[in-house]
Parts: C-alpha cells; structure tokens; sequence
C-alpha cells in the first residue's frame, strides 16, 4: 500500500536554473512544518539549460527530512508537467509554486490548514502578490490578473467557475484525490510553450474538479510572491498574454457545458465580448494606442470573442460537432 504524505510541494520548471535557487531557498526555511510529512519535487519540462543539473547538486547534499526528488517530462508545457507532478506526488495535498515564485515562510502551513477547516475545497489559491523589477505602468492593477496576481482581500471567498472566476495554477493547492478523480490523463490546453502563448492550462483541471462537486476557493493566509522581470511589463508582451487568456474563452466554458448549450455559448461568447470590446474601444478611442492598459483590455475583449472561430479553425467543424 502506498503511504501517503501530508503535502507535496510541486515545482514545474523550465529553464529555471537561475530562479529555483532561491525558491528552494524559501522552501528550505518554512515553519511550522515540524508535525507535517512532506516533501518537494522538481519537474523539469525539457529544459535546455542546466536545470537538472542544478537539482542534482543540491540533492547531493540535502540534509532535511522532507525530501527533494526530480522528474523530467519530455512533453512540453505547463499541464504535462503539472500532470506529471500529479502522478509521482505523495501528498495528500499538491502545492503548485512556480519557479518564479516565492512563498512566504508559512505557505506550507497555512496550506495544509485550510485544508482542513475546509474539507469540501477541491482547491484553494494563495494571495499572490507582484514583485515587480520596475514599476508596472499606471493602472496596471486593471490586468493585473493576467500576470497571475490575486489580491482579493483578508477572507476565505469562494471563486466562480461558472463565470470563469479561477485560481491561477501559481501558488495553489489540489487535493489529489479530487484531481485524480475528476481531471482527464489528457489535456486540451497545454500552456505556453515557445512561440505560442495560448493561457487556460491551469484553469482546466480546475473545471474538472469542480464539475466532481469540489469547491475553488482563495485562501488569504498563504502569500507567494511573483517575480515580474521588466521585460514582462513591455507593451508587445502584455499585448500577446491578454491575446493568449482570450483565444482559449471559448474552449474553457465548452468543458463543462452540456451539448445544448454549446451553440448558445458560441453566440453568448461572440456578442458579449464584442459589446464589451466596443464599450471600450468608444471610450478610449481618443488615447488607446498611448494606453497600453486599455490595449491589453481590449485585446482580451477581441480575442475572446474570436475565441470560437479560433477552437473551429484549431481543431476542426467535425470534431466540435462531435
């Protein structure tokens, strides 16, 4: 019989050799662990940088109780690793950290915790907080989801899958008996990879587990923090990840949707974003192109509302029929 773990601390990492050092850092010098079992592991996702190498390093002189183990997944992007992850996990609970993010020294804790006062969340996400390299542009709090960051006060909330309201797949906890039951062994969105920035991978087991009856909730005792380098505040970079939360809309509220349904979303996605992206385009029309917030909204607005036409075009008119 397999003997399961408090907590797994689950890292997908790619290329991270100069930022999983200070991660594992962080992970080294949490409190408050002494009554817990758990452990940490690396899933590298086909680096090309010395990565592995770096892991090896520290697990030949690793001499804490919690264990620091490696995988690799050849499969490229995020939900492969996260599956991975899943899969060689022994914790009851899964603790998703990015490579670039830092947790605060109780994370770990506090994780484990609200998992136990509340045993009907299938997941819950941390207060993920920008630790920005330079100063985000004015505003910038209006998109500042889109970079992963959720400040939504000092109270346990509920999230709304319905409307697409998630958790980020940076800095949240899984029960894995929720995500084994419910999450499909195949992902339809696999996450950024090079040259293609389609978003939604985290949100989609996410959908999953809450269709198996789990509820999402955002816990404001656990604090990470997300390392946001200058080049990620660029006008071109903010433009391609709005693009990229909005292509995949459409395929995220397909997940959960009976058949019925789909012809409905396919006109509610349409018509709702496009009244949405000309509210904003009538507002802005006299500064939008000096105003990269407003770009960035309404490039998430157009994108959305072609997200339809871009699941046709991506996987086919019969496959979606079917």
């Amino acid at each position: 019989m397999t003997e399961y773990l408090d907590f797994t601390v689950a890292i997908p990492s790619y290329n991270g050799e100069t930022r999983l050092p200070e991660l594992l850092k962080r992970l080294q010098n949490q409190i408050h662990t002494e009554n817990l079992s758990w452990e940490i592991i690396i899933v590298d996702n086909n680096s090309t940088d010395n990565t592995a190498a770096v892991i090896k390093t520290y697990q030949a002189s690793w001499q804490h109780p919690y264990p620091l183990k490696y995988f690799f997944e050849a499969q490229q992007g995020a939900a492969w690793a996260r599956l991975r992850a899943v899969q060689e996990a022994k914790g009851q609970l899964i603790g998703f950290l990015d490579d670039d993010n830092l947790p605060a020294p109780d994370w770990v804790q506090q994780g484990v915790a609200f998992g136990k006062e509340y045993p009907q969340a299938g997941a819950w996400g941390s207060q993920i907080h920008g630790d920005f390299e330079v100063k985000p542009p004015e505003n910038f709090a209006r998109i500042q989801n889109f970079l992963a960051i959720r400040e939504r006060g000092e109270k346990p909330n509920l999230y709304e899958p319905q409307n697409l309201s998630l958790p980020p797949g940076a800095a949240i906890v899984v029960r894995k008996q929720a995500w084994c039951d419910n999450v499909p062994s195949r992902p339809v969105l696999s996450g950024k990879i090079p040259g293609l920035m389609i978003q939604g991978d985290d949100y989609e087991p996410l959908l999953h587990i809450h269709r198996g009856g789990w509820q999402i909730w955002y816990n404001p005792t656990m604090h990470t923090y997300h390392q946001i380098p200058h080049w990620r505040l660029e006008k071109d970079y903010l433009l391609s990840l709005a693009r990229g939360c909005g292509l995949c809309i459409y395929q995220l509220r397909l997940i959960n949707a009976k058949n019925w349904q789909k012809p409905i979303l396919f006109v509610r996605t349409i018509l709702g974003n496009l009244r949405r992206f000309l509210l904003l385009f009538l507002k802005y029309r006299g500064e939008g192109q000096s105003d990269v917030i407003a770009l960035c909204e309404m490039e998430f607005y157009w994108s959305s509302m072609i997200s339809p036409f871009y699941l046709l075009k991506r996987i086919g008119l019969t496959h979606f029929t079917h």
